[in-house]
């Protein structure tokens, strides 16, 4: 699957980058093959046999531009990453909001540097464990 990543330039010869879709999983490479060669396995080490959902790439470049992470100073790219070797699965949904939530989400997102997908996913875990919870 075609991840985003946002690529920066950390020395003359080395590379770091940030996955939108991926919170935290922030990768560094001395040249953008190695980069990519590290995005896989931070994806794996990082979700394989976790509980946490692998959301679906974020494919809207508008969307991406708008992130905090996105400072001017980088480029984006896509990165395939071989899913096959993650055990999460990943499961298309299609949902509909007032344009005012989704708004409202949108906002909230990009405040915490999550990606549409990503808030949605962390949303639904927290109230899942509020209700487990109770």
């Amino acid at each position: 699957m075609q991840y985003p990543v946002y690529v920066h330039r950390d020395t003359a010869t080395a590379f770091r980058a940030s996955f939108p879709d991926f919170p935290g999983a922030d990768v560094a490479g001395n040249s953008l093959e190695e980069l990519k060669h590290n995005a896989q396995n931070i994806v794996e080490l990082k979700y394989d046999g976790s509980e946490q959902l692998i959301p679906t790439p974020t494919c809207d470049t508008s969307e991406l531009r708008r992130l905090e992470m996105d400072d001017g100073e980088g480029i984006w790219m896509f990165l395939d990453i071989n899913m096959s070797r993650v055990t999460s699965r990943v499961v298309g949904l299609h949902i509909s909001l007032r344009e005012t939530v989704l708004n409202r989400v949108d906002s909230a997102a990009r405040e915490r540097h999550l990606t549409r997908s990503a808030f949605f996913t962390l949303a639904a875990l927290h109230e899942l464990e509020t209700q487990a919870g109770r």
